[in-house]
């Protein structure tokens, strides 16, 4: 390994910042390295900086990552920790993924002050998001309620719903869970009743394709089951060219080296859906997540997502 100290980019969100301090705790005892080997660089990125608008109407996903890219691909960092979800299908020229964290809860969770389910809710009550694929899922389930743009990040978004401005939002179990807030989670919606984003809970370390010491140093972080299962999923939201401005959702489980995936599109105001199940052994994962992709699209029309609005 290189004498160089090894540098992490990552946002500063407090998330951000206690997933990048789990990969720098991984690196430091798989390699028995010193303590200040490892440092935590934070890296300002657009999407953090923008509050008050959703995402899709600045240029989606990759507000969240191409500051860090850019740090990567200029050599102020040696790599870059994401939350996968957050990672467009397309990386930089020259950057890879080279490792992903074991998954935490893949599941959406329902916050209240106010209601125990989103079941419980009235007719006319407003449940706050960012997330064009929440909404889409939300106004399925209850067409009934008033969806409103809810931006910030985990801290932000409990203020907000303190305040009143929403009666209900969403978060990631997974992002409570390592915050140490489950005591916030009403209720854990389990994929069946709200199939999560493309690869939830997942965490992936990126770094420059070329770069073999920092390969090295990340192999032995990489959870192998869950890598196959992203790798199955993003190939189903590359296949749909999914971005903040389409609700697309897909999980995928490895057992017994068998692959099983669920994925659905729907329009934003969630009057129509088309879901998909597949089966796969583990090496087909990207095959199954395109293919699911095509059948799904099949099913759906061609002129499907060009109907987003």
């Amino acid at each position: 390994m290189t004498d160089t100290k090894i540098r992490i980019g990552t946002r500063g969100s407090p998330l951000a910042l206690i997933q990048a301090e789990q990969v720098r705790e991984n690196i430091l005892s798989a390699h028995g390295l010193p303590p200040d080997g490892v440092e935590i660089v934070v890296i300002k990125v657009t999407g953090d900086q923008i509050q008050d608008k959703a995402l899709r109407e600045f240029g989606g996903k990759g507000l969240f990552t191409k500051e860090i890219e850019d740090a990567l691909l200029s050599g102020d960092i040696t790599m870059a920790v994401h939350s996968m979800k957050d990672v467009p299908t397309q990386s930089q020229p020259g950057l890879g993924i080279a490792s992903v964290l074991k998954r935490e809860d893949p599941r959406d969770g329902f916050i209240s002050l106010k209601y125990n389910s989103i079941a419980e809710m009235p007719a006319g009550a407003t449940i706050g998001t960012s997330s064009l694929r929440r909404q889409a899922q939300a106004k399925r389930m209850r067409p009934d309620m008033e969806v409103i743009n809810f931006r910030g990040n985990v801290q932000t978004r409990m203020r907000k719903l303190g305040e009143g401005i929403a009666d209900a939002t969403f978060l990631a179990v997974s992002g409570l869970n390592r915050l140490g807030n489950q005591s916030s989670i009403t209720e854990a919606l389990e994929p069946e009743t709200m199939l999560p984003a493309i690869a939830q809970g997942a965490v992936g370390v990126e770094i420059r394709v070329d770069d073999e010491d920092a390969r090295k140093l990340l192999a032995p972080l990489n959870h192998a089951e869950t890598h196959t299962c992203i790798k199955a999923e993003r190939a189903f939201l590359a296949r749909l060219d999914g971005s903040c401005r389409t609700p697309i959702a897909g999980h995928a489980t490895l057992v017994g080296g068998q692959l099983f995936f669920a994925g659905e599109i729907l329009l934003p105001d969630g009057s129509e859906h088309h879901a998909i199940t597949a089966q796969a052994p583990e090496a087909d994962a990207v095959s199954m997540g395109t293919d699911a992709a095509e059948r799904v699209l099949a099913a759906a029309g061609q002129d499907f997502l060009s109907r987003m609005t």
